[in-house]
């Protein structure tokens, strides 16, 4: 992985883990960068129903609404000549400025059925979904910066190969192991700034994506 693309990996890493927790203690345990841990919730509530539940359902289908659209925009931006990679940042961060003037404006964010806060946590999920969606289509040879499943068990694998004196999967667990770190760190950080900021905390991942859209050189 070159230079650029590990400092790109780190820092949407980062944002990943930061959104998701900072969303999950704020929106009533909404998890907004995956949607695995949403299933498991709305499970849960089949056994003990909670008010929560009307978000959860309703972020799936804007999940998909918004991978859907991001691919759209990204076959427009490469038949137009455009910058797509650079565009998505760009989208990304204008999603997740919606979500933080949503809470602004709902602030205090008490009731999970308000529709303010149905709104923010649904734009926040939006942001989301397009990091999702441009990881894949753009970002194919780094690592997923979203789901650390797939990269934990990789991760795990390489380090039983690499002791075993495997050249190939000693790269690979450089590779895997930077995002793996950043989204841990991005974790206790969005917890942080929860505790400290509320809503607020999501500024920061505005920023660094606008910084990102910056260096994009695609």
């Amino acid at each position: 992985m070159e230079r650029g693309e590990t400092k790109q990996s780190v820092a949407l890493g980062f944002l990943a883990g930061y959104v998701d927790t900072l969303g999950f203690i704020g929106l009533f345990g909404l998890f907004t960068a995956h949607v695995t841990g949403n299933f498991v919730l709305i499970g849960r509530a089949m056994v003990h129903p909670s008010q929560d539940i009307l978000l959860k359902l309703l972020v799936f289908p804007v999940f998909v609404l918004f991978v859907a659209l991001a691919r759209l925009l990204i076959l427009h931006w490469e038949r137009a000549g455009s910058r797509q990679l650079r565009n998505s940042f760009l989208l990304q961060a204008l999603l997740m400025a919606g979500s933080v003037a949503c809470a602004w404006a709902g602030a205090p964010i008490e009731a999970p059925n308000a529709p303010l806060t149905l709104l923010t946590g649904m734009l926040c999920a939006g942001a989301m979904a397009v990091q999702n969606a441009y990881g894949k289509l753009l970002l194919g040879k780094v690592a997923a910066t979203t789901v650390m499943t797939g990269n934990v068990t990789q991760l795990v694998i390489d380090l039983v190969d690499t002791l075993r004196g495997d050249a190939d999967a000693h790269g690979r667990l450089k590779k895997l192991a930077w995002p793996v770190l950043a989204f841990a760190a991005g974790c206790i950080s969005g917890a942080l700034a929860f505790m400290q900021a509320g809503f607020n905390g999501l500024i920061l991942p505005c920023v660094l994506l606008l910084w990102l859209a910056g260096a994009a050189s695609d």
